[in-house]
């Protein structure tokens, strides 16, 4: 069978590309479509590895007369154009759940990080300071967490807080089947009986700037936001103005408006606990999603059935 070539859009590790390149030509464009290659043919790329960040439109679609397969790495694919893919005969497909677990847990280091002060604690520490730095501070336990969605991942969060002793709300567009926790209208009515409101919904023009002012007001002055999901998702412009203020307590953000330059307000504030994207990676995570990968490639080289297929 003749090696078809795929274009890797995004930053994956040497391991991944390791694995693609036994099987397939791979051209590697980490900097997007848009960065270009003296070895991309449009007419021979086959297949196209990519995110829900990085996405591929339609024009890129259009410029690719060859592509067949499109290859969301990871659940996300936001800013991949369905309607496109179908009107050019492209089939997009995603991996959902190889992270979840990953992005549970860093959620919740997120949220203890933020809560108990840890990172400013450590820094002070180093240079001298005790006693003025064993001030209480808040903690998990007996709190109340609210989910601004529930999907797998928002689920696997919910359940590690539930283990911590918290309460757990949600808000989703309807009733989550199968869970046993309150439902809330809005994210305003969330957010005022929160002490934790942490974002796990989709990205997408449906929810940017869900969390809003009156959202972040409604948490208070005592609520900390955390945000594993899109920053598209958190209007940053207001997050910032409220946590200069004390409007609300803190925040713990692995993901922001613009990544990957980090806004300068949020750099400066010391009540905010920041990581580069990578709540979902761990060699665990990884090694599921190039199994993924791997898989549907495969499958579409072979005229099998794709699995989680959108497009």
């Amino acid at each position: 069978m003749a090696r078809k070539t795929i274009v890797v859009s995004i930053p994956v590790s040497e391991k991944c590309l390791s694995r693609l390149s036994s099987a397939y030509d791979v051209i590697t464009l980490p900097n997007g479509l848009g960065s270009g290659s003296p070895d991309l043919d449009p007419n021979t790329v086959w297949a196209i590895v990519t995110n829900g960040s990085t996405g591929l439109s339609q024009a890129d679609m259009a410029r690719l007369p060859g592509l067949k397969l499109a290859c969301s790495f990871g659940a996300g694919y936001e800013n991949i154009d369905l309607d496109g893919a179908r009107h050019h005969g492209v089939s997009v497909t995603h991996a959902p759940n190889t992270n979840m677990e990953t992005v549970a847990d860093h959620a919740l280091a997120l949220m203890l990080a933020v809560s108990r002060d840890i990172c400013v604690r450590d820094r002070a520490l180093r240079t001298g300071a005790w006693a003025s730095i064993r001030s209480p501070r808040p903690t998990l336990s007996g709190s109340r967490l609210g989910m601004i969605g529930l999907g797998n991942i928002g689920q696997a969060i919910a359940g590690r807080g539930e283990a911590f002793g918290m309460e757990v709300t949600y808000t989703a567009p309807e009733v989550m089947p199968g869970v046993t926790w309150p439902r809330l209208p809005d994210a305003v009515a969330l957010a005022a009986v929160s002490d934790f409101l942490v974002v796990a919904c989709p990205g997408g023009p449906a929810t940017r700037h869900l969390v809003n002012r009156e959202v972040l007001e409604a948490l208070g002055p005592k609520g900390f936001l955390v945000n594993i999901s899109r920053g598209m998702v958190v209007d940053t412009a207001a997050l910032v103005e409220v946590l200069q203020r004390g409007g609300i307590a803190g925040a713990g953000l692995d993901v922001f408006e613009g990544e990957p330059a980090l806004p300068a307000a949020l750099r400066d504030l010391d009540n905010v606990v920041l990581t580069p994207h990578m709540a979902g990676r761990s060699p665990a995570a990884e090694e599921a999603q190039v199994t993924a990968l791997l898989h549907n490639l495969d499958a579409a080289r072979e005229g099998r059935p794709l699995t989680a297929q959108l497009a």
